[in-house]
């Protein structure tokens, strides 16, 4: 794959195959359990669901506890983190592929994006909102660090890594036909399901 941001090549590369590694016990899948049937308490039962940013499923299985019938496709860059979505997801329903050039081929119940968008560089942003709204045929699910204005922080050591901003907000003043059906933060102390600080906002195409 030849990438246009060097956002990409980070996740690409050693960087993001290092980052397999976290988060894959079964504490972290009750808490992403949790947090999905919190996150979407508001919505219908799921039948499909795209993610943008997959990795090795973590997020997906999640789901597929909460709606076992669930259709599921990955997007995802990394081709170690890949492989091993293919063995939950199948070869059909992974797309080994940078979400910048990503061309929506599926169109689900819900399009998925958590900590992902903080790490896509901040000029690209409108090409992956227009690929997350494609993607929906009712609900966009945006969960990210939030901040009111934009602003860059050094990660784990590395600068232009990861960004903080409004990014529900920015969908919602992008499509006027999408509304705000729900929202809420986790926190990283909860003493039964931590999750990373993450804002989440459940936003329905009327």
């Amino acid at each position: 794959m030849t990438f246009k941001t060097d956002q990409e090549e980070f996740w690409a590369g050693d960087f993001g195959e290092s980052y397999i590694s976290r988060n894959q016990s079964a504490s972290y899948l009750a808490s992403n359990v949790n947090f999905f049937s919190t996150a979407l308490r508001s919505a219908g039962k799921i039948t499909s669901c795209i993610e943008f940013g997959a990795n090795i499923g973590v997020n997906l299985k999640a789901l597929k506890v909460l709606f076992p019938d669930v259709a599921l496709h990955g997007i995802e860059i990394n081709t170690s983190a890949a492989a091993e979505l293919r063995q939950f997801l199948g070869q059909d329903n992974t797309i080994e592929e940078s979400i910048l050039t990503y061309e929506s081929k599926v169109t689900c119940d819900i399009s998925l994006i958590k900590g992902v968008l903080i790490h896509i560089n901040p000029n690209e942003l409108d090409i992956v909102y227009e690929k997350l709204y494609a993607s929906t045929n009712r609900y966009l699910l945006v969960c990210e660090y939030y901040n009111p204005t934009p602003t860059t922080v050094n990660y784990r050591g590395h600068s232009d890594r990861l960004f903080k901003r409004d990014f529900a907000g920015e969908l919602l003043d992008k499509y006027s036909d999408l509304v705000l059906r729900d929202y809420g933060f986790s926190y990283h102390r909860d003493v039964k399901f931590p999750q990373d600080d993450i804002t989440w906002f459940l936003l329905e195409k009327s």
